[in-house]
């Protein structure tokens, strides 16, 4: 980068930042959505939480069946290897 186009985009330094830092998080919390071990952690809170009746048997099955959805989508996407 030029010092002209440095300081003719100086005042979007702050948006770039905002943005990075937007990317990051996102990326983070994809890959805590998609880690198939606090999946299924998740999957045993959900079945104990059923058995426990905290849950209704609609919503455990909703939310059991989101849970599935994203370990096979996470399989998926890794090429059906166990990560």
């Amino acid at each position: 980068m030029g010092l002209i186009t440095g300081l003719l985009t100086l005042p979007l330094a702050p948006v770039r930042g905002v943005v990075w830092v937007t990317e990051q998080l996102y990326a983070q919390a994809r890959r805590e959505l998609d880690d198939p071990a606090i999946v299924r952690r998740r999957l045993a809170e959900l079945e104990e939480a059923r058995r426990s009746g905290a849950l209704s048997p609609e919503e455990a099955d909703r939310q059991e069946e989101e849970l599935v959805g994203r370990l096979w989508e996470s399989r998926r996407t890794s090429g059906g290897r166990e990560v």
